[in-house]
């Protein structure tokens, strides 16, 4: 049977708010408080609450660009396209001209996802709430979120649309679908590859907010240390987290599965290629750090979201020196309990860094 990690309502609010900073601003913290039907109904509060501060605030514009058949010319004149359509006879121009409005890409992404959520299994105060956010974005069209182009060019002017963007992103995709009340699968449309995406960007903010007076969080590449030869064929290094407080470092790579074991003969084994992938980060972080007289201990975990099948990965083992770990965070339990086995982690590997009892 497949499993998958299987994640309250109540803590996906949690883990968005370390992948999503912005959320951590103050109006959106009642949210934490509030409780929903599912996730549909948590992405439509935080686009609420977010849309109904931007608006405030004056939405986004850009310049935009449409073809015009004028009496009196404006921006770019197209001749060859008033000859085809013979509008100089009737002494009307085509011209191209350039709005600066909020009918914006990043905008129509917004309004588009609200009206989808307004036909969504959402509180009724909630759809209520949508309708009356989208009567201010009448000049904003709707577009086919389907076929839509999602890179959007942020600014200084724009910083505030990020987090929205990414919210109605994951609305879209169907990310976060409720499986049963309270509870929810986040494998039942997206494959692994995009799960992990989620999961690595909430273990590296939960490390580079809550530690960040005691340890250095950082995903730097790890650089291969070969001996001469040409290293542009080979892969990028990449670790998802990696922590520092000045003596020892420690390499996180984030796991989401559907299973974290391999079953072979009826017996289990843990995934080889993360193993591998571990080993070769380690020793090469180990490699970096020797070149220039660093002696600080190096160690490595595959940290697996827990699923529900019968067997977990969890080991601990020294490799030439280096110790490399197989842990899983259970995230079907209270948020402070997460925090409590992350924070394990730091105890564990960074005993010097904890505060006194």
């Amino acid at each position: 049977m497949t499993t998958s990690p299987v994640i309250p309502i109540r803590n996906v609010y949690y883990m968005l708010s370390y992948a999503f900073r912005a959320l951590q601003e103050q109006q959106y913290r009642k949210l934490a408080t509030e409780s929903f039907d599912n996730i549909a109904d948590l992405c439509a509060a935080i686009l609420i609450q977010g849309m109904a501060t931007q608006i405030k605030r004056g939405l986004s514009r850009e310049y935009v660009s449409h073809a015009d058949e004028l009496d009196s010319p404006r921006g770019k004149i197209e001749i060859t396209e008033s000859v085809r359509k013979v509008t100089m006879s009737r002494k009307r121009l085509i011209c191209t001209v350039d709005d600066f409005t909020v009918d914006s890409q990043a905008n129509r992404i917004i309004k588009s996802t609200m009206l989808m959520l307004s036909h969504a299994d959402i509180s009724r105060d909630r759809k209520t709430r949508l309708r009356q956010l989208l009567a201010c974005l009448n000049d904003v069209r709707r577009i086919d979120l389907r076929r839509t182009d999602w890179n959007i060019r942020y600014d200084r002017n724009n910083q505030t649309y990020r987090m929205l963007i990414g919210i109605c992103h994951l609305t879209v995709r169907g990310l976060l679908q409720s499986s049963q009340p309270g509870r929810t699968l986040l494998m039942d449309f997206l494959d692994d590859q995009q799960m992990c995406r989620i999961y690595e960007k909430f273990l590296f903010g939960y490390y580079s907010h809550e530690w960040r007076d005691r340890i250095n969080t950082t995903h730097h590449r790890i650089p291969w240390m070969v001996d001469g030869g040409e290293d542009s064929l080979l892969p990028v290094m990449q670790p998802d987290v990696v922590l520092n407080d000045g003596r020892d470092v420690l390499i996180i790579d984030a796991k989401y599965y559907t299973r974290t074991m391999q079953r072979n003969f009826g017996r289990y084994k843990m995934h080889s290629a993360n193993l591998y992938q571990m080993f070769t980060y380690v020793k090469n972080k180990t490699a970096q750090l020797a070149a220039v007289g660093d002696t600080r201990a190096v160690s490595g975990m595959l940290l697996y979201a827990k699923t529900d099948e019968e067997r977990q990965p969890d080991g601990e083992f020294d490799m030439g020196g280096n110790v490399i770990a197989v842990r899983t965070l259970d995230l079907d339990q209270d948020f402070p309990v997460i925090a409590g086995q992350l924070d394990d982690v730091v105890a564990r590997y960074f005993p010097d860094t904890m505060p006194l009892a």
